[in-house]
């Protein structure tokens, strides 16, 4: 249960504990009230039942819109949280049923490498449809593949591990690319590792 959940959760109890306060309060001034009258000379004591029994109405009319009111939040908070349960537990249930498809075109693919008189040349060309498949379905859940090669070494994309003097290209410029990185909606999830190029050194 998240943070923002549980706080939610405080303040929808203590508005309940608030809105009793204030029902057993208005309760209380209403019984004072009443109290006040009787001890004036001259109240009647007919009118001063009725009264009350005016007040008394008047709070159990209240007492149930509270009660009311309470049990529908509370059918909302479980609703919340039982749609949050499931948002947890199913959220990767589209990519899942895209990946099966991979999964699937591989496992063709093994089964065609132990044919004994495999065509070497459709088997690489499935390989490749097999990783383009791939490729499609994590760009559609907003995974992106970062090859910069020949590109400005970028510190929040890309990570170095080496660099080489060279003098066909601008320094700081992305020569080789050891391991593509990845993100997610733009934000990083594996850095590229590349060999970043220098300046020569002064002579």
């Amino acid at each position: 249960m998240t943070t923002e959940y549980a706080a939610e959760q405080r303040a929808m109890h203590e508005e309940r504990e608030h809105e009793d306060e204030h029902l057993v309060d208005m309760t209380d001034e209403s019984v004072a009230v009443s109290a006040a009258s009787a001890a004036e000379p001259g109240v009647d004591a007919q009118q001063l039942a009725l009264e009350l029994e005016q007040v008394r109405t008047q709070f159990e009319q209240a007492r149930d819109q509270l009660l009311r009111a309470r049990a529908e939040i509370e059918n909302v908070t479980r609703r919340k949280a039982k749609e949050l349960e499931n948002a947890h537990k199913f959220a990767l249930e589209n990519f899942v049923r895209e990946l099966l498809q991979v999964r699937d075109s591989l496992e063709l693919g093994k089964s065609a490498a132990w044919e004994p008189e495999t065509d070497v040349t459709k088997l690489r060309e499935g390989t490749e449809l097999t990783l383009k498949l791939l490729s499609d379905v994590m760009a559609k859940f907003g995974v992106e593949r970062l090859d910069p090669l020949n590109e400005v070494f970028d510190p929040n994309y890309h990570q170095a591990m080496s660099t080489q003097p060279r003098t066909d290209v601008e320094p700081n410029t992305v020569v080789n690319v050891m391991q593509c990185g990845y993100t997610l909606n733009g934000r990083l999830v594996r850095p590229a590792l590349v060999m970043v190029s220098q300046a020569l050194p002064d002579a």
